[in-house]
Order: C-alpha cells, then structure tokens, then sequence
C-alpha cells in the first residue's frame, strides 16, 4: 500500500501541483503490507437513503440519484450532479512541504482526514474547493490506529457545505463509485469507478502517523486512487460519501509502481465514529473494534519459525480472563483463521466487531485447547 499524501513540486504549466499483492499507503514512499489478508471496500448502495446520523450543523441529505440511470445521458448527469453535490464538501490540506485531502465534516469547521496527512503537524493550511484563498488550521486531534484525524478551521468561513455520511451496512459489489481529492496535487479531482470487494481487513505499514494500523471492513474501489487522494471522499451516486481514500495497492515486480485500479477507503461507519469523539473530546475512549483483552507477542518454534502469538498478560475481567485464558497460552486460530504471529492476531481482530463470540484455538503446555470467548472492546486513551 502506499499512502496518498503528497510533498509539494512545481508543474511546467496549468494548475497548481496540489496507489497486486502487495499494498501500500498513499503517501510518499512505497511500504509494504501483509499480502495473505483479503483486500477489500465499503460503498453503500445508490438508492439506499442516508442512515448517517448528523451531528449539530451538518448539512441535510441530498436527494437521490435515479439508482439505476437508464442511458448514457443519465449517467453522465448523476456523475456531474454528484460532482456538484460533493466536491464543495472536499478540501487541500498542506502540511510543510506536503500535501493531503480532507472532508468537510460540519458547518463549524471542523474538517476528517488521514492521520499519516497530519502526521506530526498540529498547524496547517487548508484550500477550498471553490475558493484560491488558502485557510489557517489546527489540529483537534489524531488517531492513528484507525488513521483518522480531525483539523479545524481556525476561522470557519461562512457557506461551508458539509459532506453527508452514508450507512456502511448498505454496501453492494459493483456500486458506482467517486473518487474526490487531491491527486498529486491537482486539487479537486474526480476519478470513477465501482466498489471491487466488501469487509477487507488491511494491514498499514509503519510511518510517520501511522502504528502500522490494522483496519477492518476497507473500501475496496477501481476509482484511482493516487498520491495526494488521502483524505479525500469516496462518493456513492446519492452524494453520500461512503469511504475515505486511504490506501492504493502496487505490484512488487515493478518496484512497487502502481496497480492500477486497487484502491482501499475508511468507511463511513468508522469515520463517524472516530471523528466524533475527537470533535467532542480531544480524543478516542471507544474504538469500536473488538479486543481479547490481552498483551501479547509473537511466539517462535524450536526451529525460530513464528508459530503463534504467545499471552503476555491478561487484562483482569477482560474477554480472555472471562474465557479462562492465561499468560503463557500461545493463540493459534481465531475462529477459522490461522494464528501464526501476534501481526496475524491483531489482523483477525480486526475483521471482527466487539460483543462477538468466536472460538479461539491456542496451546497450554502442549496441548491443544479451545475456548469460547466473547470479545471486548479495545481500550485506549488516545
């Protein structure tokens, strides 16, 4: 995967310079992720109606779009009424000598990004989709295990249009897809596509915002996705946008040059969610995505090959706990998948929702065991 901000260049001439088995962020630089997993996308369906909720000062639902466009001519004008609707809602964001996408996200100026776009940045300068004038702006907060962050408008100007938030649940393979943003650097860009695959879990590499975050439930699109596009919106043709653009794959044979028409987006549901919080309190207290309760690592076989992730510590009253599960215990499967490292657990997890039960396989002593647990909620202060 390799993330979509973009650093800064001049172009000869015309506007200002403002993504298969492996994967990379889009930023700058090619880092590779973990190829076993399935890849995959969120988008929502053209004629289901808006099940976002929105908070104070968020704008209505648009009105939908014909959900199957009968010709060439009512395509083409649900694209360009899409266009119309959404692209108002999408932002530059420049950070130093870099450059990334965000999302309008209420009328406050509070504006949802990638946290590997602001990085380690807590001042930053912002442009408009229908205005050259550029904004000061500062950092609400970050979250960087879900690469989400939220900047805001140190002076919100009057006539933001915030973008409406589709329902992730209402999400089809071959939905139409946009994708809006800032591809290297040529600000509000469109490019279109279909949503390619549904509940993808992808792996992040580490860098500069980012832990190396494992996400679950990715928008798989063949909208490009290119440097300069983190942050920005992936749009289903109700004007809702249904994903942030986040990860584009590349192909390890050519030196990690693009492949073309794999791309990755943050749903919606997570995005709400997170952002929320930030807005509200500086910071996540509920991440939302299911947990073991345990400190773990990566355990090694007598010939040093990964063969499981080994309990560390058990959080008291947590799910493992509950489950009977003690340190020393090396996890093997969550449910049916294989359990060969702790990257391998952590990526299980992730796929999963808390309050889930699910058998987790592991080995006590040298014998194969099998316990039933319900699944918490990963803490976290951040």
């Amino acid at each position: 995967m390799s993330r979509t901000k973009e650093r800064n260049r001049p172009v000869p001439s015309g506007p200002r310079p403002t993504g298969p088995r492996a994967v990379r962020l889009l930023a700058p630089g090619v880092v590779a992720v973990l190829t076993a997993l399935a890849l995959a996308g969120c988008s929502s369906s053209p004629s289901s109606s808006s099940a976002a909720s929105q908070t104070a000062g968020k704008a209505p639902q648009a009105s939908p779009a014909p959900s199957q466009p009968g010709g060439g001519n009512q395509l083409q004008d649900a694209y360009q009424r899409v266009i119309a609707d959404v692209l108002p809602s999408v932002v530059q964001i420049t950070t130093g000598d870099s450059l990334g996408s965000g999302i309008v996200y209420d009328d406050k100026g509070d504006i949802v990004t990638n946290a590997h776009v602001v990085g380690t940045a807590t001042s930053f300068t912002v442009t408009l989709a229908n205005s050259s004038k550029t904004l000061d702006a500062s950092l609400v907060g970050s979250y960087p295990d879900s690469d989400l962050a939220v900047i805001r408008l140190n002076s919100a100007p009057s006539g933001l249009k915030p973008a409406v938030f589709g329902d992730s649940s209402k999400v089809e393979l071959g939905q139409i897809t946009l994708a809006m943003g800032s591809p290297l650097g040529l600000s509000s860009s469109v490019t279109q596509g279909i949503v390619s695959a549904t509940a993808r879990t992808v792996s992040e590499p580490k860098g500069v915002g980012s832990p190396g975050a494992t996400i679950g439930n990715m928008v798989q699109t063949s909208a490009a996705i290119n440097p300069g596009n983190s942050g920005g919106a992936l749009v289903n043709l109700d004007s809702q946008v249904i994903g942030i653009n986040t990860l584009a794959a590349t192909e390890p044979q050519t030196n990690g040059a693009a492949a073309p028409g794999i791309g990755f987006a943050i749903p919606a549901s997570t995005i709400t969610n997170i952002t929320d919080q930030l807005i509200k309190q500086g910071k996540v207290t509920n991440s939302g995505r299911a947990a073991l309760g345990i400190t773990a690592r990566t355990s090694f076989n007598q010939q040093f090959q990964p063969s499981g992730a080994v309990i560390v510590a058990v959080s008291p009253g947590g799910a493992a706990a509950s489950a009977g599960l003690q340190p020393g215990d090396v996890i093997t499967k969550i449910g049916d998948t294989p359990v060969d490292s702790l990257n391998a657990l952590t990526t299980a997890l992730a796929s999963l929702t808390p309050g889930s039960k699910v058998s987790v396989g592991y080995v006590r002593d040298g014998n194969a065991q099998t316990a039933e647990v319900t699944l918490g909620t990963l803490e976290t202060g951040s």
